[in-house]
């Protein structure tokens, strides 16, 4: 049976709150509790330990000597935050009141390959806005779709006037570039607009038991052409390291639509689909629980190389031109470099 990225999706949320779980009662609320509660969680419900290649319980040997029930919580919070940062995973958040755990080495150790000052530059002043998308035709007739996050709801309607009003084009470029993610729905709703037919984009799997090679069988991941009106001419997608999450999916699903292709630098990855459990003290544990794939079967947990690898240049950037945006010109045929 083809299921869609998106009626998979909600089969597997509803799967795990039914499972990732803690019984709060097993662990006393002091620091040693919450510790040993968190590093179950991880260790019962996390999923890429061999793709880290992170020996959990030799973190615990090192990170449980540091714990003691006399520390405040901004100890405890940094202490448990740089034992989750072991596995370089930007999904893996601990929540307190006061602030959160969070690892961005996934890109901060990378050239940005993004300027907002020169992104307005060819957005202009009189470009167009809907569902938190910024569109305008460039001089060359080539479309710029501006899309820097999948955290609004992409109307059905909204698709359909952007799409109507860049029809004229020769050309279309979505810039994804510095898209953190957000609902994976918004990113199939709008990777459906290009394409005439089901395709296959990936896979998906699940945990199914408490060690960390449980994980249910591959089930497949089908892109199904969007209703309302579909895009048949060429698109180039722009990429750099910040592209995460529900950003990450939707290159995935880009790489097999027809007459498209990715540019710029290698996306940041992020395929592990989010879930969260609660420890004794109320703080909220967000974690990579679903991994998933891509055609191939090769998980895009560390990102996706472009088809076209280009950078920003410091003699472009001066010329207040954007090397990214000026290949992608010169690929749908618009200016030339």
């Amino acid at each position: 049976m083809k299921t869609t990225v998106r009626h998979l999706l909600l089969f597997l949320a509803a799967l795990l709150l039914c499972t990732a779980c803690v019984d709060e009662d097993q662990f006393a609320d002091n620091p040693k509790g919450n510790f040993e509660a968190l590093w179950k969680i991880m260790d019962e419900h996390y999923c890429f330990f061999q793709e880290k290649g992170v020996d959990w319980d030799s973190i615990h040997t090192v990170y449980a000597q540091q714990i003691n029930n006399q520390m405040t919580d901004e100890q405890l919070l940094e202490v448990l935050g740089n034992m989750l940062a072991t596995l370089k995973d930007g999904h893996v958040n601990l929540f307190a009141s006061f602030d959160y755990t969070r690892y961005w080495g996934f890109h901060e150790n990378y050239p940005s390959n993004y300027s907002d000052t020169l992104v307005s530059r060819y957005l202009g002043t009189d470009y167009r806005i809907a569902s938190g998308m910024k569109y305008r035709i460039l001089d060359d007739q080539i479309g710029y779709l501006r899309c820097a996050t999948f955290e609004n709801n992409i109307g059905s309607g909204n698709l359909d006037d952007i799409l109507l009003y860049l029809a004229p084009c020769r050309g279309l470029i979505i810039d994804l570039r510095d898209n953190g993610g957000g609902m994976i729905t918004s990113a199939e709703e709008l990777a459906a607009r290009f394409t005439n037919k089901s395709i296959l984009v990936g896979y998906i799997r699940h945990k199914t038991g408490k060690d960390h090679d449980d994980f249910s069988p591959m089930q497949e991941q089908w892109l199904k052409p969007g209703k309302g009106l579909r895009w048949q001419k060429p698109v180039v997608v722009l990429t750099n390291r910040q592209v995460y999450s529900a950003a990450n999916e939707f290159v995935k699903y880009m790489r097999y639509c027809p007459n498209v292709k990715v540019v710029g630098d290698r996306t940041g990855g992020g395929a592990g689909l989010p879930f969260s459990s609660e420890l004794p003290n109320g703080w909220s544990i967000r974690f990579s629980s679903c991994p998933m794939f891509d055609r191939d079967r090769q998980s895009t947990e560390n990102g996706m190389a472009p088809d076209v690898s280009v950078s920003l240049t410091m003699e472009d950037f001066y010329r207040n031109r954007d090397t990214i945006i000026e290949t992608a010109r010169k690929i749908l045929g618009g200016k030339k470099k």
